[in-house]
């Protein structure tokens, strides 16, 4: 039977724990982890291996020349990697056994492995040292040009494992640009609320003849200072929350994590500098330019040249640091390239409409709105610039908002489907051609009615495009080993459903097309149209690639890098591939793998139950950790919306007390004042629910490479929740107003 030995020594294993069990079945015994080895003579064995060679824990297991006594069952090893070997069933025995067992001969398929980990875990020192052998390792492989020798880690031994924290981490980087576009909104209204609570100061201030530099370096010192202040404050907590954050994902590390450093508070702190200096200063070192008729009329009026140059150079800095917290080009791309968008559409899509409106304000048809109509009409005209910047910063703060929630729920929707939870957990192999059709019927008696079958063919590729190919020709390691090794072929009348074709077309029946996935298209250098040639058990087989695709290596189902459209290769040895998710049976009942194994003894039977185990862990416990920072950051998203409606609120004082010494009552304002920011919400709404599912679809399938299909629903309901949001803070705000008296409105809006 062939199954896949491993040797450990004492200091096994540097990390996690081992699942093992007493009995003979997944319910049988209890299930203990242990940091610890077989004993000598000992070995611990899966249940791919108990079934196959009906066996029972206490049985002895002949392995080469020894026979060994099988203590255990295991469960789950916390350094298995991929591969067939890898997933072949395991025994695990002594590596003091392992001389005495013959196992290891010339003609012995051997992997040695060196595994390095920190002594301490919590110890930076110690961490920087496991990282440094691991460099000069990589660089002597390289110089040397071993063959056969890498270093390998969670990202290139573990690629089911690799995409899913790929994504996860892809998530995270996302909510934090988020968090970052939401911080810029708040810096920016917070810095011109500053500016028009000090027109007062500042008018004081040029009457008594002080220059201007010296009143805008005043107000940018105090500015920066309050900024620092903030960032110091943001820092202590984001320290606070990571802890929260290592508690919600600390089972996924299995050691203490070492302290953060200093570099992420130092990065915290320039963050908050960058968008103060961008976002904060221009209305500032705006006031202390303010011609002094302006000041009488609480208007910093259009921004001059000194402004407009600190604007155009925080924008410069923010996406610069967009690109930093992104870390990862495409995302940073598709982040700025977004968000500019989006201000530069909500900014237009405002304007347009307020030029409508002020146009529609001229024709006789207004004189037959109601006048509560027409006030807030005018009101929202009277003041473009404003209304724009309440649009903009109303829509930005609910795109963001909106994309988290998408985030929330579709996105993390179909990242779970691109995993779902009745993915095969069996894989089994050598079906020989006279038993494809006995095997599918004992699957199907089984209880199986869904499952993946394919023929599998063995070959080597010798030339591309009618040249040889050589394995030392290529730069890539992966390429040379591709090179070296045979491929598993197949061939089929359809497409695989879970393989989409993103190049190309499957053509049906057709000969001499292959169709290649996509990133041995990279690996090795290919282009659409090139024409391959196998080798297949002596046989030269040639085919052009009219199809790429795309392929999902951590789907668990059956995928091959290169697939024949045609319905069968004649006179080509073949075998069997199968993929299904083995259903449940009693306790005490003989399990489907048992009954396979007995049935057809030449099969291997892998069983894949504990890996995809762990990657759905891992995708919860990651899934909880976005979780945690969207409600955090829709909380701030939420405080930044509030404060965009109320950065108005002086205004609208001022006005509702100019009405109501005119006679307007409480009635009247309260709808002028809904209609107004209704209608402004409502637009801010509809066009934020656009930008963010555009946004949110390139992500998904540029980003996160998943599909994902939007729902149409978002828009109507984008606009629903703008209108309501804005006509609730308006409400807020501004329902001490509208219970006061007359005169204590005008002196309030004369403060």
């Amino acid at each position: 039977r062939l199954v896949a030995v491993k040797a450990v020594t004492a200091a096994y294993p540097l990390r996690g724990e081992l699942q093992v069990s007493d009995g003979n079945g997944a319910a049988e015994g209890p299930v203990q982890n242990v940091k610890a080895r077989p004993e000598p003579g000992t070995v611990w064995v899966e249940g791919g291996v108990l079934d196959a060679l009906q066996l029972k824990v206490g049985d002895s297991l002949l392995l080469g020349d020894s026979t060994m006594r099988i203590a255990r069952r295991l469960l789950i090893e916390p350094d298995r990697g991929a591969g067939f070997m890898v997933f072949a069933p395991r025994v695990l025995m002594n590596d003091a056994d392992l001389a005495a067992s013959g196992l290891v001969q010339p003609a012995s398929r051997v992997t040695w492995r060196l595994a390095v980990a920190a002594q301490r875990p919590d110890s930076a020192a110690d961490q920087a040292a496991v990282r440094n052998y691991l460099e000069s390792a990589e660089q002597e492989i390289h110089k040397r040009k071993l063959r056969g020798v890498r270093v390998e880690s969670l990202g290139n031994g573990r690629p089911e494992m690799r995409q899913t924290l790929d994504r996860a981490e892809n998530f995270l980087k996302l909510v934090a640009l988020l968090a970052a576009l939401l911080a810029a909104i708040a810096v920016g209204i917070a810095s011109r609320d500053y500016a028009m609570r000090r027109l007062d100061a500042c008018a004081l201030l040029r009457v008594l003849g002080e220059p201007q530099r010296r009143i805008a370096g005043g107000f940018a010192v105090s500015f920066l200072a309050a900024g620092t202040v903030a960032s110091v404050a943001g820092v202590s907590i984001g320290l606070v929350l990571h802890q929260v954050f290592v508690i919600l994902v600390g089972s996924l590390v299995g050691a203490s994590l070492p302290a953060p450093g200093w570099w992420p508070a130092a990065f915290g702190l320039a963050v908050g500098w960058v968008l103060c200096a961008g976002f904060g200063l221009p209305p500032v070192l705006q006031l202390a330019r303010v011609p002094a008729l302006r000041v009488m009329r609480r208007d910093l009026g259009e921004p001059r040249a000194a402004s407009l140059g600190v604007s155009l150079g925080g924008l410069v800095g923010f996406a610069l640091l967009l690109w930093a917290v992104a870390a990862d080009p495409k995302l940073g791309a598709y982040a700025i390239a977004g968000f500019a968008a989006a201000g530069l559409v909500f900014a237009a899509a405002g304007w347009l409409l307020l030029a409508g409106l002020r146009r529609l304000l001229q024709s006789p048809v207004v004189a037959a709105w109601p006048a509560w109509w027409r006030l807030a009409t005018r009101s929202a005209t009277a003041r473009p610039g404003l209304a724009v910047l309440q649009i903009s910063s109303l829509g930005m703060g609910l795109f963001a908002l909106l994309l988290l929630v998408l985030l929330r729920t579709d996105l993390i929707a179909s990242w779970r489907q691109a995993t779902p939870p009745d993915a095969p957990n069996r894989f089994v192999i050598n079906v020989q051609p006279d038993q494809a059709q006995p095997f599918r019927d004992k699957l199907e008696a089984g209880g199986v009615r869904r499952y993946d079958w394919y023929p599998m063919i063995r070959g080597r590729l010798v030339a591309v495009n009618g040249k040889a190919v050589d394995s030392r020709s290529y730069d890539s390691e992966r390429a040379r080993n591709l090179i070296d090794r045979e491929f598993n072929l197949s061939h089929d009348a359809r497409a695989p459903g879970h393989n989409p074709i993103v190049q190309g077309e499957w053509k049906t029946g057709a000969k001499d097309e292959i169709s290649v996935e996509e990133g041995l298209m990279k690996t090795l250098g290919l282009a659409f149209g090139d024409r391959l040639r196998f080798d297949v058990a002596g046989q030269l087989v040639e085919a052009r690639i009219t199809s790429v695709r795309k392929v999902d290596w951590s789907s668990m189902r059956v995928n091959f890098f290169v697939m024949f459209p045609r319905a069968q290769m004649p006179e080509m040895p073949v075998t069997y591939i199968a993929a299904f998710r083995a259903p449940e049976r009693a306790t005490g009942k003989l399990t489907l793998d048992s009954e396979l194994s007995r049935a057809f003894p030449n099969i291997t039977l892998v069983d894949t139950t504990a890996s995809l185990a762990q990657v759905q862990r891992v995708l919860d416990q990651v899934i909880r950790a976005v979780e945690f920072l969207f409600l955090f950051t829709l909380a701030a998203g939420s405080a930044v919306l509030l404060a965009a409606l109320m950065a108005s609120r002086t205004q609208r004082v001022r006005e509702f007390a100019v009405l109501r010494a005119l006679g307007a009552g409480d009635r009247m304002l309260s709808r002028v004042q809904g209609a107004e920011l209704l209608g402004l919400g409502m637009l801010a709404g509809a066009l934020a629910a656009s930008a963010a599912v555009g946004l949110g679809w390139v992500m998904a399938s540029q980003v996160f490479e998943f599909d994902w299909t939007p729902k149409w629903w978002w828009p109507p309901l984008g606009a629903a929740l703008g209108g309501v949001i804005a006509w609730a803070a308006g409400w807020w705000g501004l329902r001490g107003v509208l219970r006061s008296t007359v005169n204590e409105t005008l002196r309030e809006a004369a403060v």
